[in-house]
Protein backbone atom coordinates (compact mmCIF):
# COMPACT_ATOMS: atom_id res chain seq x y z
CA UNK A 1 0.00 0.00 0.00
CA UNK A 2 1.28 3.44 -0.90
CA UNK A 3 1.10 5.69 2.12
CA UNK A 4 2.52 8.97 3.41
CA UNK A 5 2.45 9.96 7.07
CA UNK A 6 3.46 13.39 8.35
CA UNK A 7 4.58 14.01 11.90
CA UNK A 8 6.49 16.51 14.00
CA UNK A 9 4.16 19.46 13.97
CA UNK A 10 3.45 21.49 17.05
CA UNK A 11 3.39 24.91 18.65
CA UNK A 12 6.47 27.10 18.52
CA UNK A 13 7.18 30.77 19.13
CA UNK A 14 8.33 33.15 16.43
CA UNK A 15 11.99 32.63 15.68
CA UNK A 16 11.91 29.04 16.80
CA UNK A 17 12.51 25.86 14.89
CA UNK A 18 10.60 22.70 14.15
CA UNK A 19 11.21 19.63 12.03
CA UNK A 20 8.40 17.85 10.30
CA UNK A 21 8.72 14.40 8.78
CA UNK A 22 7.13 12.57 5.90
CA UNK A 23 7.43 8.81 6.16
CA UNK A 24 6.53 6.99 2.98
CA UNK A 25 5.78 3.39 2.21
CA UNK A 26 4.88 1.47 -0.90
CA UNK A 27 7.39 3.26 -3.10
CA UNK A 28 11.02 4.28 -3.05
CA UNK A 29 12.48 7.75 -2.80
CA UNK A 30 14.90 6.69 -5.51
CA UNK A 31 12.11 6.97 -8.05
CA UNK A 32 9.38 9.25 -6.74
CA UNK A 33 9.59 12.78 -5.46
CA UNK A 34 8.16 14.26 -2.28
CA UNK A 35 6.65 17.72 -2.20
CA UNK A 36 5.78 19.72 0.89
CA UNK A 37 2.77 21.99 0.97
CA UNK A 38 1.07 24.01 3.65
CA UNK A 39 -2.39 25.40 4.07
CA UNK A 40 -3.36 28.18 6.42
CA UNK A 41 -6.98 28.72 7.43
CA UNK A 42 -8.87 30.42 4.63
CA UNK A 43 -5.98 30.18 2.19
CA UNK A 44 -5.09 27.94 -0.72
CA UNK A 45 -2.64 25.13 -0.37
CA UNK A 46 0.83 26.55 -0.95
CA UNK A 47 3.90 24.80 -2.27
CA UNK A 48 6.80 24.90 0.18
CA UNK A 49 9.52 22.57 -1.04
CA UNK A 50 10.08 19.54 -3.15
CA UNK A 51 12.66 16.83 -3.46
CA UNK A 52 13.47 14.27 -6.09
CA UNK A 53 16.47 12.01 -6.05
CA UNK A 54 15.54 10.86 -9.54
CA UNK A 55 15.54 14.38 -10.93
CA UNK A 56 18.35 15.54 -8.62
CA UNK A 57 16.49 18.55 -7.27
CA UNK A 58 15.72 20.15 -3.96
CA UNK A 59 13.66 23.30 -4.32
CA UNK A 60 12.11 25.86 -1.99
CA UNK A 61 9.47 28.48 -2.39
CA UNK A 62 10.52 32.10 -2.09
CA UNK A 63 8.59 32.36 1.16
CA UNK A 64 10.76 29.80 2.93
CA UNK A 65 14.04 29.93 1.04
CA UNK A 66 16.96 30.42 3.40
CA UNK A 67 14.93 29.33 6.43
CA UNK A 68 13.75 25.81 5.62
CA UNK A 69 15.98 22.88 4.75
CA UNK A 70 14.77 19.64 3.23
CA UNK A 71 16.65 16.42 3.81
CA UNK A 72 16.01 12.76 3.20
CA UNK A 73 16.91 9.42 4.70
CA UNK A 74 16.51 6.72 2.11
CA UNK A 75 17.09 3.95 4.65
CA UNK A 76 14.05 5.17 6.58
CA UNK A 77 12.07 6.19 3.49
CA UNK A 78 11.57 9.55 5.14
CA UNK A 79 11.82 13.15 4.02
CA UNK A 80 12.33 15.87 6.60
CA UNK A 81 11.64 19.57 6.50
CA UNK A 82 13.69 21.52 9.02
CA UNK A 83 11.97 24.83 9.62
CA UNK A 84 14.03 27.60 11.17
CA UNK A 85 13.36 31.23 12.02
CA UNK A 86 9.67 30.49 12.03
CA UNK A 87 7.17 33.27 11.55
CA UNK A 88 3.46 33.43 12.35
CA UNK A 89 2.76 33.33 8.62
CA UNK A 90 4.32 29.87 8.52
CA UNK A 91 1.35 28.61 10.50
CA UNK A 92 -0.71 25.98 8.77
CA UNK A 93 -1.22 22.32 8.16
CA UNK A 94 1.84 20.88 6.47
CA UNK A 95 1.26 18.11 3.97
CA UNK A 96 3.55 15.95 1.95
CA UNK A 97 2.63 14.40 -1.34
CA UNK A 98 4.23 12.01 -3.78
CA UNK A 99 4.90 13.04 -7.34
CA UNK A 100 6.44 11.69 -10.50
CA UNK A 101 9.47 13.84 -11.28
CA UNK A 102 9.88 12.67 -14.86
CA UNK A 103 6.88 14.74 -15.88
CA UNK A 104 8.12 18.06 -14.47
CA UNK A 105 11.57 18.81 -15.88
CA UNK A 106 12.98 19.68 -12.46
CA UNK A 107 10.04 21.79 -11.31
CA UNK A 108 8.02 21.32 -8.17
CA UNK A 109 4.50 20.03 -8.74
CA UNK A 110 1.35 22.05 -8.30
CA UNK A 111 -0.97 20.88 -5.56
CA UNK A 112 -3.96 20.44 -7.83
CA UNK A 113 -2.09 17.89 -9.95
CA UNK A 114 -1.42 15.55 -7.03
CA UNK A 115 -3.61 12.89 -5.54
CA UNK A 116 -1.43 10.97 -3.07
CA UNK A 117 -1.19 12.92 0.17
CA UNK A 118 -0.50 12.41 3.82
CA UNK A 119 -2.95 13.45 6.50
CA UNK A 120 -1.05 16.61 7.41
CA UNK A 121 0.55 17.86 10.59
CA UNK A 122 -0.35 21.14 12.25
CA UNK A 123 2.34 23.77 12.70
CA UNK A 124 1.42 26.80 14.76
CA UNK A 125 3.80 29.72 15.21
CA UNK A 126 2.82 32.18 17.90
CA UNK A 127 3.82 35.85 17.70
Amino acid sequence: EVQLVESGGGLVQSGGSLRVSCAVSGFTLDDYGIAWFRQAPGKEREGVSCFSKKADITQYSDAVKGRFILSSDNAKNTVYLQMNSLKPEDTGVYYCAAYTPWTLNGRCPRAYTLSLWGQGTQVTVSP
